[in-house]
């Protein structure tokens, strides 16, 4: 179940004392560069994520500094829709004190995005801790299919994409 928030909606990921934006690139995490992710630094085991067949890690950081990870998802190539399994913001992207706002954001959007490229009018599917589920109809336009099931559909995709990636 995913338990993630979204704190806002941004143009990319903008310091949340002084509201600086900060452009963002969101790479892939292999075997080649695990290395990078600290087990400590992250509540999820996402060194199992990135061996775990048919799934992909991506990082997100700032342009500027691409050797701090900002926030970390794992999706999956559904051959019609991409699933997403996990969504984690670095730690000192949660809370009261964060640094940066939007990267749960800029996340699911780059997932969205994925699923557009790949020729599924985004559809991104994921299972929600069922707390979350009305923050996620309202912050993300997800719509609850069944239990925890949700899905973003090309609307809300196409939005969310258009807010986090400038063509």
């Amino acid at each position: 179940m995913l338990d993630f928030e979204i704190d806002k909606l941004t143009n990319s990921i903008e310091n949340a004392r002084t509201g600086e934006v900060f452009d963002t690139v969101i790479t892939k995490v292999d075997n080649t560069n695990s290395k990078i992710i600290k087990d400590k630094d992250w509540l999820f085991n996402w060194h199992r994520e990135i061996t775990t067949k048919n799934r992909t890690v991506h990082k997100l950081c700032t342009v500027n500094n691409p050797t701090i990870i900002q926030g970390l998802i794992c999706i999956e190539d559904n051959k019609d829709h991409i699933f997403m399994h996990l969504v984690e913001n670095a730690k000192f992207n949660i809370g009261l004190n964060k640094i940066y706002m939007g990267v749960a954001g800029n996340l699911v959007a780059f997932a969205c995005k994925m699923a557009f490229e790949k020729g599924y009018d985004g559809f991104l599917a994921f299972d929600a801790k069922t707390e979350l589920i009305d923050h996620y109809v309202k912050t993300l336009k997800a719509t609850h299919f069944r239990g925890q099931r949700m899905f973003v559909q090309s609307e809300a995709a196409e939005f969310l994409v258009n807010k986090y990636f400038k063509s």
